[in-house]
């Protein structure tokens, strides 16, 4: 009985670490999103540096961050892959999107 429990112990903790990678993405992009439509100057440097700040190393190093300016929206979609069982160590081939807009400013 005690490996299916450790079993399913490690399956839930997976899906907290998915649950956490969807967090992030989203919250990457809208961070960026801000940014890049508030700049007066250099609105991509500015989404891509935002998007990245708050990353934990297990994520950053995998993130990609595409940033882009509409007539009325600035965009930004983060993609992230999700870890396996601890951050770093392996991952899965699991990509996750965190996509956000916000309105240009000035």
């Amino acid at each position: 009985m005690t490996p299916f429990i450790i079993l399913i112990m490690l399956v839930l903790w997976e899906l907290a670490l998915v649950g956490y990678t969807f967090m992030l993405a989203g919250n990457a992009a809208d961070k960026g999103a801000r940014a890049g439509a508030g700049a007066e100057f250099g609105s991509s440097f500015a989404c891509r540096q935002k998007a990245r700040e708050n990353l934990p190393d297990a994520w950053e190093g995998s993130a990609v961050v595409r940033c882009s300016s509409g007539s009325s929206l600035y965009r930004t979609k983060v993609t992230l892959k999700v870890p396996v069982l601890v951050p770093g160590l392996f991952d899965l081939n699991v990509h996750i999107d965190g996509d956000a807009a916000s309105p240009q400013e000035g």
